[in-house]
């Protein structure tokens, strides 16, 4: 979610002099905790990935969550507190950034089930207003084009000081005010013509379940995915800047020299439906397994959830509504979203043979340039080794 990390980099150089930095990281320990359905010898690989992004990438903790048909494995490594050098718990808690898309698109998936939304239609019938201008061309956006990042709307982060989160980061931020911070510029293509990747895109869409429902977003995913899967760990706050549960800490690092700053708590109001949920490794694992096995979704949209387009990226990464595919190094295709927020990163992914990985690093931005890319691989790794053997 948030993708400016040279920018935020800078802001964070103001807070360390400022003198809010905590300790530098100084080591890592290692634990690690598995269910018997991935083997010693499986887990190899895991645990070396999971050892190089708390040595080599700089990450302080990182967990690993696998699920598949036979149980569940949860592997970790390093410190959840580089104070007390306190392990990262099996059970953490952690802010998952735009890993909360999906969820979102989820719900919107759903009122155009229930023939409350049309995929099709305008923002314009459902939001009156709030997206003005631009010849008119902006008037066209539809509900599909915000999904799945076609809309050409810039994104509200591109023009938010990362300064003014750190000054008061307890703030409360109003969604259509960020969403016009976005709107006082120019598109970046005309309407279903190019793909840009935009958070402005899922405020519209939680501001979209709000007008449609009379609830917030926060609410309707409680009530439509949250409370049906039991996702005890799972919860979409509001203004509340505490993490439930146990928990690492969240860091961020300004400089590659420079000590570790503490942003576990902060408004999430910054990232409302585009990146403010919190979840767990269990729980996410969990969500995508519900979802991609159409337990979420009634087959059309699910269907439509799944017609992706491609993003560019060198990986063939493409884009569905909120959900991303990649290919699988073993073959196929899995199914997913990253996400990236104030001192955490995730990477999720799950494959329609019922495997499930997340991946967190609680550290963001301020990881090797590697980062991502190691994180992306244990969720491969991990899947590959889940999916069925032939007999």
């Amino acid at each position: 979610m948030i993708k400016q990390r040279r920018a935020l980099r800078g802001a964070l150089t103001l807070a360390v002099a400022a003198g809010v930095a905590v300790s530098a990281l100084t080591g890592t320990g290692t634990s690690r905790a598995a269910s018997p359905s991935a083997g010693a010898a499986d887990q190899a690989e895991l645990r070396r990935l999971l050892n190089r992004l708390t040595t080599v990438d700089g990450g302080p903790g990182a967990l690993l969550h696998l699920r598949d048909r036979s149980g569940s494995t949860v592997l970790t490594s390093g410190v959840a507190d580089v104070t007390s050098q306190a392990p990262v718990p099996r059970d953490s808690s952690f802010r998952i950034g735009s890993m909360t898309k999906p969820f979102v698109a989820t719900v919107v998936l759903q009122l155009v089930g229930e023939h409350r939304v049309s995929l099709d239609a305008p923002v314009e019938r459902y939001l009156p207003g709030v997206v003005p201008g631009n010849g008119g061309h902006r008037r066209k956006i539809t509900v599909r084009q915000l999904l799945q990042h076609t809309s050409g709307l810039p994104d509200y982060l591109d023009y938010l000081n990362p300064q003014d989160i750190l000054k008061d980061p307890l703030a409360h931020h109003d969604t259509r005010d960020l969403v016009n911070i976005a709107l006082a510029h120019p598109p970046v293509f005309a309407p279903g013509t190019g793909w840009g990747y935009s958070n402005t895109n899922y405020l519209l869409a939680g501001m979209l379940i709000e007008k449609v429902t009379g609830h917030t977003w926060g609410e309707e995913v409680r009530r439509r995915i949250i409370t049906p899967l039991d996702l005890r760990e799972t919860s979409a706050p509001q203004d509340s800047s505490a993490i439930p549960g146990p928990h690492p800490r969240g860091y961020v690092r300004p400089g590659p020299d420079a000590p570790l700053v503490d942003l576990t708590a902060f408004n999430p109001s910054v990232a409302g439906s585009a990146g403010g949920m919190i979840s767990s490794g269990a729980d996410v694992d969990r969500f995508l397994g519900a979802l991609v096995d159409g337990r979420l979704l009634r087959p059309a949209q699910l269907r439509e959830m799944m017609r992706t387009r491609p993003t560019g990226a060198a990986d063939g990464r493409a884009y569905g509504l909120g959900l991303e595919s990649r290919r699988l190094p073993c073959g196929g295709l899995y199914w997913g979203h990253g996400g990236d927020i104030f001192g955490y990163e995730t990477a999720s992914g799950a494959t329609v043979d019922g495997g499930q990985a997340t991946v967190m690093v609680n550290l963001d931005p301020g990881g090797s340039d590697a980062q991502s890319d190691d994180m992306k691989a244990a969720v491969q790794t991990a899947l590959c080794q889940s999916r069925p053997t032939a007999p």
